[in-house]
């Protein structure tokens, strides 16, 4: 297997930083699991970390960009962003119905003082992170 890469544009950590102390710990737990994710795809060899839009976002070669976010509106929710114009947020909703709360057809979206569905969750970025191969499956090889 090729070494994984991750590339971090330095003003990524600025922005973790900025968050509220009560919302920092579920944005890094978040960021690492998209991490460790990516990590453990074939396919993928490198991970771009950057902002788009200000807010964190991760890019492979082969899949769709995921951003990341906690909004001051929005105090005691955090979410994880997909682009509205693929299949990703719909089909999510197909397969995990009611396990997940969501946003349109742009967003997961999580409280902060309830646990990460992790499992659920890595099944959302893979499929999010490879989009360009998945897309044309029934349910994204979900």
């Amino acid at each position: 297997m090729t070494d994984f890469q991750l590339k971090t544009a330095p003003e990524v950590a600025a922005v973790f930083d900025a968050y509220p102390s009560s919302v920092r710990p579920q944005m890094l737990a978040l960021r690492q699991l998209v991490i460790d994710t990516a990590k453990g795809i074939e396919g993928i060899t490198h991970l771009e970390e950057t902002l788009k839009w200000g807010e964190p976002s991760y890019l492979t070669s082969i899949g769709s960009t995921l951003r990341m976010d906690w909004k001051a509106k929005s105090p005691d929710q955090y979410a994880l962003y997909f682009k509205c114009t693929s299949r990703l947020v719909e089909t999510f909703k197909a397969i995990f119905n009611e396990s997940l709360d969501y946003e349109g057809k742009r967003a997961l979206v999580f409280k902060l003082d309830a646990e990460l569905p992790t499992e659920i969750l890595t099944h959302c970025i893979t499929a999010a992170l490879t989009y360009h191969k998945v897309k044309k499956l029934p349910t994204l090889g979900i």
